[in-house]
């Protein structure tokens, strides 16, 4: 077992390490944060409902010790104790403005209005309306006034934010505690016996497999640790059994290993002459010995990049020998077969210069692939092959112009700034070979 370190700056002993136990005290603070927020939010909503009552409560408690007393200086007309009484109330805790309305016969009401310093206006404060009332004798109410009472919202907000900095205290407390704790035993529970694991495995060679796996625990706990430990000693032992088979399998493969080395070269020889076969009939035509479609149609676009990146001529021959249908119809298909190979033959002695390809692309029709070769160079080819074909005098009694194998050719040459594929170029030379047939055949056009 290899437990050399490799000088790779993406293996893991060649980074920082970033312990077990500080990401879990990160995930459980962020969880804590988390929820302390809710809890803060919860609770805050909470304490101010609570605040709102409890300020109600205090303006109730303050309207029911003032009434009575207001109620008798409005109905008795003592304007200084009227005054005294406001002032007392406005200097409650919880009042932040006092307005007193005294309804007067056949005049406009008397507002007397009393506020705290500092008071901007009721808010979300609650506000007490209570209408004064005396009893001048039994049985009789007589009301004398309406006295509002408006709660001071800064003493409401004071009392709420000291309320949320004891909750969001509280809370951020709990979470470091928390944090804390599970740390200290996340670290002697498992970081401690883990690292001992990762010093046992990377001591661990072919050599010492039989050292056991103890961690210093106190009993067994039949816990993860415990599980892992009995895996690892169980995966040594499989380890030693299996290096002691590749060994005897070792002995073994060395002692036919010349053979199986002869063997193999034979076998290797007997393939790369098959492959070779199999390369050479899978691109060759089987009648003529000409490069067949397939192959063609691989070299083809090749050709075409490539007299495009130079900007040297392309030119294509389309060939097609004249009446051979008759000439199958009266020499047999034997003789038509002889007569393809002569055909090929005859291209075969032209067109020899280096990238020059022959292919024959079915039947009775050839195609000649001229790189570097203009249209006026490939003109004198397609004649140099049409006379070469006659001079041959090969007899083609069924044909109506004349009494020996001829061939129609159509020439192409390349257009950069036309063509874009190859496909365009060999359908020029196709159009081509349709004008040299109508045109009586046994002749080149382009």
């Amino acid at each position: 077992m290899n437990t050399e370190h490799y000088d790779d700056p993406t293996h893991p002993s060649m980074n920082a390490e970033r312990p077990l136990a500080h990401r879990l005290v990160v995930a459980t603070l962020v969880f804590c944060l988390v929820f302390t927020f809710a809890t803060v939010c919860v609770r805050t909503w909470f304490a101010w409902n609570s605040g709102v009552q409890t300020m109600n409560s205090e303006l109730a408690l303050i309207d029911q010790v003032f009434q009575g007393s207001l109620s008798k200086a409005i109905w008795e007309m003592d304007r200084d104790s009227l005054e005294a009484q406001l002032k007392s109330v406005v200097e409650a805790a919880p009042v932040g403005r006092v307005t007193l309305r005294i309804p007067r016969p056949e005049r406009a009401e008397e507002v007397l209005v009393r506020e705290r310093a500092g008071f901007l206006g009721t808010g979300p404060a609650p506000v007490l309306t209570r209408a004064l009332t005396v009893s001048p004798y039994p049985g009789a109410v007589q009301p004398v006034g309406t006295l509002v009472i408006e709660g001071d919202p800064g003493l409401l907000r004071q009392r709420l934010w000291k309320e949320v900095w004891t909750i969001m205290l509280t809370q951020i407390i709990q979470a470091l505690a928390l944090a804390g704790i599970t740390m200290l035993m996340f670290n002697g529970l498992v970081t401690v016996h883990v690292r001992h694991i990762a010093r046992h495995l990377e001591r661990l060679t072919p050599a010492n497999l039989a050292d056991r796996l103890r961690l210093g625990r106190l009993g067994n706990r039949n816990d993860e640790l415990d599980l892992l430990t009995v895996r690892i000693n169980a995966l040594q032992d499989n380890m030693a059994q299996y290096l002691e088979l590749q060994h005897q399998a070792e002995l073994a493969l060395a002692a036919s290993r010349d053979h199986l080395a002869l063997e193999v070269e034979q076998r290797t020889a007997e393939l790369v002459a098959a492959n070779e076969q199999l390369q050479s009939l899978s691109r060759l035509d089987p009648l003529t010995g000409l490069a067949n479609r397939r192959y063609f149609d691989e070299l083809k676009d090749a050709e075409f990049n490539r007299a495009l990146r130079s900007g040297r001529p392309l030119t294509v021959l389309m060939c097609d020998v004249d009446f051979f249908k008759r000439y199958n119809d009266t020499h047999g298909h034997g003789g038509g077969d002889a007569c393809l190979r002569l055909v090929a033959d005859t291209m075969k002695a032209l067109f020899m210069r280096s990238g020059e390809v022959i292919a024959r692309l079915g039947g009775e029709e050839f195609a000649v692939l001229l790189p570097g070769s203009d249209a006026a160079h490939a003109r004198q080819a397609g004649e140099r092959l049409r006379e070469a074909l006659a001079a041959r005098q090969i007899p083609h009694g069924a044909s109506p112009i004349s009494p020996y194998l001829t061939v129609s050719i159509g020439i192409a040459e390349l257009e950069p700034s036309a063509m874009t594929v190859f496909d365009q170029l060999l359908h020029r030379a196709d159009e081509a070979l349709y004008r040299a047939k109508n045109g009586g055949r046994n002749r080149v056009c382009e």
